[in-house]
């Protein structure tokens, strides 16, 4: 298969909350998309910086690009929601956060999850029927939501991208990049 290559205007939208997102499940998509062409864009509840960690220890700050509330789904190919327990629990509880993924997934376009951002696919309330991955520890919540859980490194179901852990990047980034449609 030919690596992936999109234009500078195909932009890939990371949403996260102000800290708690797992560095490793930030960079990693980030730079897949950027090698492959594309822009990546960073979003978020607030303007400013946030804070990344690894695991439960502060590492890089990155800045926001935009504020969930000011985006729109169509200017965006694809949706990366990086892990980490606390980014994805503080933006459950954000409306406009929830709001954008559910309408992201409902427009068909690419939404990839990783480890415990899969509670933003529970929260958005889209996971009904479909086949998902995430952090073991999370499975009954998907099951509580209606979704089918797996444990495998990358499952995809339609316009959904799920894996459970770091070690599983190199696959959620190969699914990601392609269902991109530059």
């Amino acid at each position: 298969m030919a690596e992936q290559q999109f234009t500078s205007e195909t932009k890939v939208a990371f949403l996260v909350a102000p800290e708690g997102i797992e560095q490793i499940e930030l960079t990693s998509p980030w730079a897949a998309v950027r090698d492959a062409g594309a822009e990546p864009v960073l979003i978020s509840t607030e303007p400013g910086k946030v804070q990344a960690f690894e695991h439960l220890d502060a590492a890089d700050t990155f800045s926001v690009d935009a504020v969930v509330g000011d985006v729109r789904v169509e200017d965006y190919a694809a949706l990366v929601l990086p892990g980490g327990v606390a980014n994805p629990d503080a933006l459950r509880m954000d409306e406009t956060a929830v709001a954008f993924v559910r309408d992201f997934v409902a427009s068909g376009r690419p939404v990839a999850a990783i480890c415990h951002a899969i509670w933003m696919l529970v929260e958005a309330d889209v996971l009904r029927d479909r086949e998902v991955t995430s952090w073991p520890s999370l499975q009954t919540d998907v099951r509580n939501a209606g979704g089918r859980w797996t444990d495998a490194e990358v499952v995809t179901d339609a316009n959904l991208v799920t894996s459970r852990k770091p070690d599983d990047l190199p696959a959620f980034n190969r699914e990601l990049l392609s269902r991109i449609n530059g």
